[in-house]
């Protein structure tokens, strides 16, 4: 068990990392450090109640191919569970998120936790009636294994001999975590964005396992024009010169690259609506935020280029570029119909409620793709219903809509 570390604890690890780097690493081009023990995590922030607990397995089978392990789980769980292990609700996470989607400090604060408005006493994920578990998605940087993990078999990072994982894997790391926990039937489970693919799996998946599921701003599969967006990203990092084909020293990595990958797909989690509603062409309101090129820029900055190049910041402070490169790619490899004959044959296994949540101006996951997924699994024989934000901040509106969140929701206690 260790204490929850911020965005700002991760980032100070990780730079206190460079300093235990072994020479004969360097000497080969691998990057090699010292594992941290539990109490190195823990001494960072010991008088915080919210807490990281860790669980390790030996193997999981992997969708594509193989067998990888050891794998270690890093979650977090609010509420108790009941003696006959039936009042768990699973949360999943996206892309760049992590276990702590509640904070029970600071219950309200939504830049601490990712769902904090939703997650509480007396909120929907009721803490008092239900265990709450989120954990880290495998192939991560917060906690759980990913390529930035150490391979115990050399000692040294995983980097991009990390293998190619997929949703469904990240899914049946969670069931391992599940059964470990004493849970034997979910009564829900709900994610947005790739949370919402992980959610969606879990229904189909593990029909017997899955009472209730909420798939918000998620769809079967990723357009063409999603995935584009995401290999640019990819590209961006493998063209820094300091991605050094994964093998980076802690502190040292392709920022430029993870930056920018970052404001691009922070352009597409916007709509042209939000952005104009936000930005418009107002001049730059900060004047010392650095472009990941570090150039100076041409002539005047507009205000959207500073947010730009401060979420590129942000981003690279707390995350590690091959996480992006690998969990990016699970995204784009989702089709929930892959090891059925159709899309029908594979929601026909949904024994749960189903609530699927589309957003108005959702760019990335588009509202009529949702709602079409909606339609298909109530055509297979669902009970499924659909919901759809009607806001103006593009596929970020599931972590910023809490009233109209909270609404849509409550559809699945009618």
């Amino acid at each position: 068990m260790v204490t929850q570390l911020d965005h700002e604890d991760v980032t100070s690890m990780r730079t206190n990392l460079s300093n235990q780097v072994h020479q004969k690493g360097q000497q080969k081009g691998v990057t090699m450090v010292t594992q941290l023990d539990h109490e190195d995590v823990t001494s960072t922030r010991a008088n915080h109640s919210n807490q990281v607990h860790l669980y390790t397995f030996d193997a999981l089978p992997l969708q594509r191919g193989g067998q990888f392990g050891p794998i270690t789980v890093a979650y977090e769980t609010w509420g108790k569970l009941n003696a006959d292990g039936d009042n768990a609700v699973l949360i999943t996470h996206a892309l760049t998120g992590s276990s702590h989607a509640h904070d029970t400090e600071s219950p309200d604060d939504t830049k601490l936790a990712w769902w904090n408005p939703l997650i509480g006493p007396g909120r929907f994920f009721d803490t008092s009636r239900y265990f709450v578990i989120c954990s880290n998605v495998l192939g991560s940087c917060y906690g759980t294994t990913g390529p930035s993990s150490i391979d115990p078999n050399t000692g040294y990072t995983y980097g991009m001999r990390f293998p190619l994982i997929t949703i469904r894997d990240m899914v049946e790391t969670q069931r391992r975590l599940i059964e470990y926990l004493g849970v034997s039937r979910l009564h829900m489970v709900a994610g947005g964005s790739i949370g919402g693919q992980q959610a969606l799996d879990w229904a189909v998946t593990h029909p017997e396992l899955v009472e209730n599921v909420i798939v918000v701003a998620a769809t079967a599969a990723l357009t063409a024009q999603a995935i584009a967006f995401s290999e640019v990203g990819r590209q961006a990092i493998l063209s820094d010169p300091r991605w050094q084909n994964g093998d980076y020293l802690p502190g040292q990595g392709p920022e430029a690259g993870l930056s920018i990958a970052r404001m691009l797909a922070m352009i597409t989690y916007q709509s042209e609506e939000g952005m104009e509603l936000r930005f418009a062409r107002q001049p730059a309101r900060k004047q010392n935020v650095t472009a990941p090129s570090g150039f100076t820029d041409l002539s005047e900055r507009f205000d959207v280029e500073g947010y730009l190049y401060y979420q590129g910041q942000s981003l690279v402070k707390r995350f590690d570029a091959n996480s992006y490169l690998y969990i990016s790619r699970a995204m784009d490899l989702y089709d929930a119909s892959e090891g059925y004959p159709s899309i029908e044959d594979a929601l026909s296994r949904l024994r749960s409620r189903a609530l699927f949540i589309g957003i108005r101006s959702d760019f990335l996951f588009p509202a009529a793709r949702v709602r079409w997924l909606s339609d298909q699994a109530r055509a297979a024989g669902s009970n499924a219903i659909y919901a759809e934000l009607d806001s103006p901040h593009g596929h970020d509106a599931f972590l910023k809509e809490w009233k109209q969140m909270t609404e849509a929701l409550n559809l699945l206690k009618e």
